[in-house]
Order: structure tokens, then C-alpha cells, then sequence
């Protein structure tokens, strides 16, 4: 496959998109929490407003566990899909351990089909792990389950009839699976920062999306380069496979007040779903040009975002922006300020020479 496969289209330079985890959490600075419907509803928003704003990608997380509400989150992505035009769409990350790689196809097949092929997969192992008891599963299995299920997922994307054997799941014997999607869809492997699941996303000649919520961009050039020796190594080109990154991501006046305007929340947030905050030393030196922190002024936003794909050479970045209970006119204005400011200056600079 090349990078066209994968739905990738660079001659605008760095994909620009937004990532929800589809939390629903108390806001720390008002101590209110909204509906689960009103959340719900302004994700939808968000994703039509990022369409309207000409972002290029917006993808929807599973988590099933409390403090979260989009457990279905092929649903929400099924919704987004109709009051959108233009915007790619995804998982972020779809949980194909604790899923079956037959549904977990036939609904992005579906919703790729109504959306007029917009439709990509980020498949992840899950870094909340409450939902393998909840779903019927062993944790102790967690490797073993997602390598299984991943290579089945893929088969399944490639073969219309598809004969298997695992350990993990019932035998299939020439299963027709459907709907096809016209094209097979994008797969991408999601990799927590890790040279070593990126050397596994490389081995099996899959694009990575790599999280970053923090640190030095020294620490995450190792893993993509890790990734593009590896594929070199297993007989795969490395310009064929897109490299996606993500993390914290919010705009202000200045750095000091972005940050001061995003730490209760993420703090708080992570708090509430992980069981352990952000150090605030550790987010305080997101400031530095270096740390792939995405949280300042647009000026200097804009300068490490320049900077990240310099070093990367990256195809796409998402941003998180919702985390923690933020409320909702902070993300409005934010997804203005990413059209009218930050989407032209990292389009221009990030664009092929000879498109410029």
C-alpha cells in the first residue's frame, strides 16, 4: 500500500486534526458536571465545527468505564458522519482486544459506506483495563488478545472470504463478512510510546499513531525512527506509512495563561481516570520549544508544531483539547482560533516545495 492507500493526502502539508476520549467529568473550576446527553451532543458539534473549520481528521475514543460516555463509539462516529461533509473520521482508539474483529468491521464498513469514505481505524490494546472483566475477558491475556485480533482485523480489511483459526476466537471457514467497504479501510496500530510497539506496528507493515502526552521530542524521534528502520528492516518502504501523533493540545493569549487555563482540568481529569494526576512540574516544562506539549500562545504553538514536524516528518497531528470537563465556548474558540491562525501558517510551511 502506499501512502495514498491510507487516505493521506499531504500536498496541503500537515493533516491537522482533533481527538476526543469521549470523557465525562466534573469541571474543576465550576464543580458542575454535564448531562451524559449534553456531552454526547457536544462532541457531535465539535466534529461539525472542525469540518466547518476545514480540520482534516477527528476521531472518537472507547473507554468502558465510568467517567466516560462513549462506549459506543462507533455510534457517535456513525452520527458525526451525517452532519459532516468533508473531515476524515476515526477511532482513537477503537479497543480491538476486548472486540470482535467482525463487528468492529462491519460497523466501520457501514459508516465508511454512509460517509462517503471517510472512515479510518486506530486500533489500540487499552491503557484503562477495567473493561476487560466488564466485557467478559482475561487481562492476563491482554498481548495475546490484541496481536491475535489486530492480524485478524487486517485479514478481514483485505479478504472479503475470510478462513481462520486462533486462540482467542471461534474458528471462521470461508466467512463472507459484510458490507465491503469500496476501498479497504485505513489501519492504524495505536502506540503508547514505546520503541517496542513500534517495532511490532513495523513488523506488521501498519501506519502508527503515536501518543504523546507529554516530554522531550528527542524521546518520541527515537520511537518514529525506531518504526522506519524496522519497517526498512522487514522489507517494507518507510514512505509508504503515514506516522500520526497526539497529544495535548489549547491555545490562549499567552503560554502562562494557556497553561494556567488547561492544568485543573487535565490534572483532575487524570486523577479521576487513571488514579494518578499530572505533576506540575512536569507540565510546567511543556513550555519549552522541545516538549511536544501543544498548550501556549498560537505564535508559539504554531513554532512547535513547526518544529515537531521538522523533526518527525510526520504526516498528521490531533490534538486533545476536551480532556477533563472543559467547558464548551473554550473549545469553540479554540477550533476558530486552529482555522483562522494556525491551520494557514503550519499549511504553508509544511506544504511539498513544490506546492508552494
Amino acid at each position: 500500500m502506499s501512502m495514498h492507500d491510507y487516505r493521506i493526502n499531504n500536498k496541503n502539508g500537515l493533516e491537522f486534526g482533533i481527538y476526543t476520549l469521549g470523557d465525562h467529568l466534573m469541571n474543576p473550576e465550576t464543580g458542575k458536571k454535564i448531562s451524559a446527553k449534553q456531552r454526547l451532543k457536544e462532541i457531535i458539534e465539535l466534529a461539525k465545527l472542525s469540518d466547518e473549520a476545514g480540520l482534516d481528521f477527528f476521531s472518537v475514543g472507547e473507554s468502558h468505564q465510568e467517567g466516560f460516555v462513549t462506549q459506543a463509539h462507533t455510534t457517535v462516529l456513525s452520527a458525526i458522519s451525517q452532519v459532516t461533509k468533508q473531515i476524515k473520521l476515526g477511532s482513537s482508539a477503537t479497543i480491538i482486544s476486548t472486540s470482535d474483529p467482525v463487528r468492529v468491521y462491519e460497523d466501520f464498513a457501514t459508516i465508511d459506506l454512509i460517509s462517503n469514505n471517510r472512515v479510518e481505524i486506530i486500533a489500540g490494546r487499552a491503557s484503562r483495563i477495567g473493561l476487560f472483566e466488564l466485557l467478559g475477558y482475561d487481562v492476563s491475556d491482554y498481548e495475546g488478545l490484541f496481536e491475535e485480533k489486530f492480524a485478524l482485523l487486517n485479514q478481514i480489511n483485505n479478504e472479503a472470504y475470510v478462513t481462520f483459526e486462533g486462540q482467542y476466537r471461534p474458528k471462521l471457514h470461508h466467512a463472507h463478512v459484510l458490507p465491503r467497504s469500496e476501498n479497504p479501510l485505513p489501519i492504524w496500530r495505536a502506540v503508547g510510546g514505546t520503541s517496542a510497539s513500534a517495532i511490532k506496528a513495523a513488523r506488521h507493515g501498519v501506519p502508527m499513531h503515536l501518543a504523546m502526552l507529554g516530554g522531550p521530542v528527542s524521546t518520541f524521534k527515537s520511537v518514529i525512527q525506531t518504526y522506519r528502520e524496522t519497517l526498512h528492516q522487514s522489507g517494507f518502504d518507510p514512505t509508504h506509512y503515514p506516522v500520526g501523533t497526539a497529544g495535548f493540545f489549547h491555545v490562549a493569549k499567552t503560554t502562562t495563561q494557556a497553561q494556567k487555563e488547561m492544568y485543573s482540568y487535565i490534572n483532575e481529569g487524570m486523577k479521576r481516570t487513571n488514579g494518578q494526576g499530572f505533576s506540575k512540574q512536569a507540565f510546567a516544562h511543556g513550555k519549552d520549544k522541545h516538549n511536544v506539549m501543544n498548550i501556549g500562545s498560537v505564535e508559539e504553538v504554531i513554532e512547535k508544531l513547526l518544529y515537531q514536524h521538522d523533526v518527525f516528518k510526520h504526516q498528521r497531528y490531533i490534538g486533545q483539547m476536551d480532556f477533563g470537563g472543559v467547558p464548551f465556548n473554550q473549545l469553540m474558540r479554540n477550533i476558530d482560533i486552529i482555522g483562522e491562525k494556525i491551520l494557514p501558517k503550519i499549511r504553508q510551511y509544511t506544504r511539498p516545495k513544490e506546492e508552494n
